[in-house]
């Protein structure tokens, strides 16, 4: 049995030109362990929103600025109140502070000079109520437009003139009532409301 394991030819495998490699059959030996990576965990960022709240003064003076302009409305929805009186209902709540808005004597160029000089020229105000500000007085500086035409041009109390006339001061009432529901809804809600044609007039003054 030893004669015959001394006979058998030794297993040594050498490489040849057909099979360069001297382990071609055991895989573990001809190829390179994989390189095995964990995939990485995904890294959360939290990050917190910072919320900045209008504060509930600068919302009050805003809602105040707009009044200004409204109450200086109100003179060209005469017409419109003749036509259709059931809409004096809708301004009932507001009576009061109308009744003490025309007491004060002088009381349009007072509440002016007073939101121009007081708050929108002062720095100490933040941009917000400024901006609101300003956006009040170039409206209410717009309402004096259809009055000095008026006064200009007078149409008298009949025919076409007066028709348009009645339909430019109702026109401007209608818009001077929209832009105050807004400008008073945007400044409760602390947003910044962009009244159209004022905006960017009064963007340019501040």
């Amino acid at each position: 049995m030893a004669a015959l394991c001394y006979s058998l030819p030794s297993l040594t495998l050498k490489p040849s030109p057909l099979n360069p490699k001297p382990y071609p059959n055991i895989p573990f030996l001809s190829h390179p362990k994989p390189n095995l990576r964990l995939p990485k965990k995904p890294t959360t960022t939290i990050t917190r929103m910072s919320l900045n709240p209008t504060p509930a003064t600068d919302r009050l003076i805003s809602v105040a600025a707009y009044s200004l302009p409204f109450f200086n409305s109100l003179q060209y929805g005469r017409y419109i109140f003749i036509q259709y009186p059931q809409l004096g209902i809708l301004f009932d709540p507001i009576l009061p502070f109308l009744s003490l808005y025309k007491s004060v004597p002088y009381a349009s160029f007072v509440a002016f000079f007073a939101l121009y000089l007081g708050v929108v020229r002062n720095p100490s105000f933040s941009h917000y109520v400024r901006f609101n500000s300003m956006q009040a007085v170039t409206l209410d500086v717009l309402l004096v437009v259809p009055l000095l035409l008026t006064r200009i041009f007078n149409p008298g109390r009949v025919g076409l003139g007066f028709k348009v006339m009645v339909w430019g001061h109702t026109g401007v009432f209608v818009f001077s009532c929209l832009c105050f529901v807004y400008g008073v809804v945007s400044s409760i809600l602390g947003r910044t409301p962009y009244l159209p044609f004022v905006a960017d007039a009064a963007g340019r003054q501040i």
